[in-house]
């Protein structure tokens, strides 16, 4: 069985339809799909020491699988410089997202690097009843909220099929290099888009899933966070 198989399985036979942070990484990472730096606490004492072997400054996230939008409960911490911050901030974290939701499970703390600044973009996709698995690309930032720029294709598909979803969104022009911003990797994000349609295609289990904001520089892309949300066991049968 593979590692996505795998980790589909254990979300069902624990009763769950959303893959936990870590696990949508495991499964990223499955697809060769370049991921941010991460590590994982499975408690607040454990925060410190995870910290320092990610290094500073990093970002904190709660890890929940009742928690589908993170900063909406105050589940995410950035701009932690010491071990010290990292405990408070994850304290914080925790008493935050107990207030917001007092029933979620908090199953641990997901730290990652802050990443240098990188153009915002979103990769996504769905299972449609008609067509099938449905693969999207857009401006991520503020362009997702204010121009619902996007782009869809049916899974599988090339990288040269990517490549046209790229450049059909309306602020294509900003991947292509402004003022002092040089041009993105195009080939590095139609990979990521490549294997998202992969992923869909190979796994009709997973209703949906969103890696947003994917950070595009001009030699690489990196997913820095995502979710995947599982049909759930009725519909799957």
């Amino acid at each position: 069985m593979s590692t996505a198989s795998s980790l589909i399985t254990k979300v069902y036979l624990e009763e769950r339809v959303k893959l936990l942070e870590d696990e949508v990484f495991e499964l990223l990472k499955a697809y060769n799909i370049p991921i941010a730096p991460y590590a994982v606490a499975r408690s607040v004492d454990e925060v410190p020491s995870m910290a320092e072997k990610i290094g500073f400054p990093l970002v904190i996230k709660i890890i929940s699988p009742d928690i589908i939008h993170k900063t909406d409960v105050g589940g995410v911490k950035l701009d932690i410089w010491s071990k010290q911050e990292a405990l408070i901030g994850a304290q914080e974290i925790t008493e935050k997202v107990r207030a917001k939701n007092p029933q979620a499970r908090i199953n641990g703390f997901l730290l990652q690097p802050m990443m240098p600044k990188g153009i915002e973009i979103i990769i996504g996709g769905l299972h449609d009843p008609v067509f099938g698995s449905i693969v999207m690309f857009g401006a991520g930032g503020i362009f997702v909220e204010v121009f619902r720029d996007v782009s869809f294709r049916v899974a599988p598909l090339s990288i040269n099929e990517a490549i046209e979803m790229i450049e059909e969104i309306k602020t294509s022009a900003i991947l292509k290099g402004y003022r002092a911003q040089p041009p993105v990797n195009k080939q590095a994000i139609a990979e990521i888009i490549v294997a998202v349609g992969k992923i869909l295609d190979e796994h009709p289990e997973i209703e949906s899933m969103d890696l947003n904001p994917v950070f595009a520089y001009p030699d690489k892309a990196y997913v820095i966070d995502g979710r995947i949300i599982l049909k759930k066991p009725s519909i799957h049968r």
